[in-house]
């Protein structure tokens, strides 16, 4: 036995999204596989003790606590109590609260190391927000619950990893949004992460220009030569290896992609469209620049589907096995 065999297995809390929607059911999958890591569910006990019931496991539910080990025939949930009934397909803003609860509480076990990471089921955007509280999105929040100064959405699938400059911003808004400093901070994340967390000290990142053919030399636009490229041209000196701003139209052709081990895109529908092509169903979401691990699944909560038993699990499964590799490398 050598010592990676020793180390503990890592706890991870997975939490299960917006009650209405596939993220319960997914969840109540997880018994499908058998994981290298003590997964415990967040959410509503009994909402997991029925999905898991629906699913045909016969699984006993234990609250768990801190310091519990895993044992044969329980599935730990910690139980965040729903504000309301969930109706499958039918969401409820009265469970917004409910929703960024199951969040808190994996997130601040994270940062207390009791959980080594943390892996969501969707959310819903809207829903929360018509419950009057401010949410773009699951990256925003934990980078504000967790004081992460600036943080950086990148989706892996397919054989690629596309990281964002600017997330769930407005198209209108993305060019002043696009700051050297915003970049430069971006790619510094990117970098740092990818050695740190994937094991690549050395990366090869792909940067995509903001404009059609990377701007024309400034006759479509200025934002490659006013913003991208001195950006570049600074980081380079540091030493990083960056190609770019290539034009979003071919930054995507196999030779340019044969020894990327990244790809960075100047807004959110630059790039995952390709991405989520290549890996529907598979991708993961990653937050870089986070003091936790956090993946996520890379689909929403899927209403029409929700309730009927035919959700894909690649897509949660996959999240589970990165952040599960992410931990081990850091138990190292």
């Amino acid at each position: 036995m050598n010592n990676i065999d020793k180390l503990p297995l890592p706890v991870l809390a997975v939490t299960s999204g917006e009650p209405s929607g596939v993220g319960p059911e997914l969840c109540a999958r997880l018994p499908e596989r058998k994981w290298q890591a003590h997964l415990v569910v967040v959410g509503d006990a009994e909402l997991i003790e029925e999905r898991l019931e629906r699913a045909g496991h016969a699984l006993v539910v234990r609250l768990w606590q801190p310091g519990m080990k895993p044992e044969a025939g329980r599935f730990d949930v910690l139980h965040c109590p729903l504000g309301c009934p969930a109706l499958t397909g039918k969401p409820n803003p009265e469970n917004a609260a409910y929703v960024l609860s199951t969040l808190d509480r994996a997130a601040e076990g994270c940062m207390r190391g009791v959980f080594d990471g943390m892996v969501t089921a969707p959310v819903n955007k809207g829903v929360i927000c018509d419950a009057g509280i401010p949410f773009s999105g699951h990256t925003e929040y934990l980078a504000a619950k967790t004081r992460a100064p600036q943080v950086v959405m990148m989706l892996v699938g397919g054989g690629l990893r596309v990281a964002l400059t600017t997330m769930h911003l407005p198209l209108a808004d993305v060019p002043k949004a696009l700051t050297q400093d915003r970049l430069t901070r971006t790619i510094e994340i990117l970098h740092h992460d990818l050695d740190v967390r994937f094991g690549l000290p050395k990366a090869r990142i792909l940067v995509a220009a903001l404009n059609p053919h990377a701007g024309e030399g400034g006759h479509i636009g200025r934002e490659e030569i006013d913003v991208i490229i001195p950006a570049l041209e600074r980081l380079r000196a540091k030493g990083m290896n960056l190609v770019g701003p290539l034009s979003a139209d071919t930054l995507f052709a196999p030779h340019n992609l044969r020894e990327a081990d990244a790809i960075l895109t100047m807004y959110h529908d630059q790039g995952l469209p390709v991405l989520k092509y290549a890996s529907f169903g598979s991708g993961v979401n990653v937050t870089l620049g986070l003091p936790i691990i956090r993946t996520s699944v890379d689909h929403g909560t899927a209403f029409d589907l929700a309730g009927f038993g035919g959700a894909n699990t690649g897509s949660l499964f996959a999240a589970i096995e990165l952040a599960i590799d992410m931990a081990s490398a850091r138990q190292r």
